[in-house]
């Protein structure tokens, strides 16, 4: 007695009926739009998330300013720790205080800052840079808060003062500005 062989199984490819895959992709939750108006084409990227949404859409001339930020702050921190005393002197025009520390400690934290600004320059972390320029806003905002008000204490206008109270609210502004541009929300495309 010959056995008789069962029929081939025939296997049905979902990837040519429309159907089916569309099922498939219904039961997955993909092909839809999320929440944030992203259409998913897998459920790894869904569940992974898209990295265009991470990308940084940085403004025109942001890493220049953060390069000019760190060697500017690490200018006048290594300035301020090697030679306080003529720091001292090119911005209020006085003779020199009798104690260097003060002037070496705003160095030590001007250092600091600056090996913030020197990592920041390097990543491409939205967060990360916008804390860094607000760091830098605010650092410019406090510098020139004292700054004017030493000048009124001692009723003496110096040129390297004045300079350094524009500049300082030029940077204010520069930082404050990229600081928004940074934190805006890309278009969608």
């Amino acid at each position: 007695m010959a056995t008789k062989q069962p029929p081939p199984l025939m296997k049905k490819h979902s990837q040519t009926d429309l159907v089916s895959r569309l099922k498939t992709r219904k039961i997955l939750g993909v092909g839809g739009e999320d929440d944030d108006g992203e259409v998913h084409r897998s459920k790894i990227s869904q569940v992974l998330g898209n990295e265009i949404k991470f990308a940084v859409r940085e403004p025109l001339g942001l890493r220049l300013w953060q390069l000019v930020s760190a060697v500017m702050f690490s200018g006048v921190a290594i300035m301020a720790l090697a030679f306080p005393d003529q720091l001292y002197d090119a911005v209020f025009d006085e003779e020199p205080v009798s104690s260097k520390t003060p002037v070496r400690l705003y160095g030590g934290a001007l250092l600091s800052i600056s090996l913030i600004m020197w990592n920041a320059l390097y990543t491409a972390e939205k967060v990360i840079i916008r804390w860094t320029l607000l760091t830098e806003a605010c650092y410019f905002a406090v510098q020139f808060l004292v700054t004017t008000v030493s000048l009124v204490e001692s009723s003496r206008i110096a040129t390297g003062a004045v300079l350094l109270l524009v500049s300082r609210a030029l940077f204010i502004l520069i930082s404050i500005y990229y600081y928004y541009q940074v934190g805006r929300r890309p278009k969608k495309v």
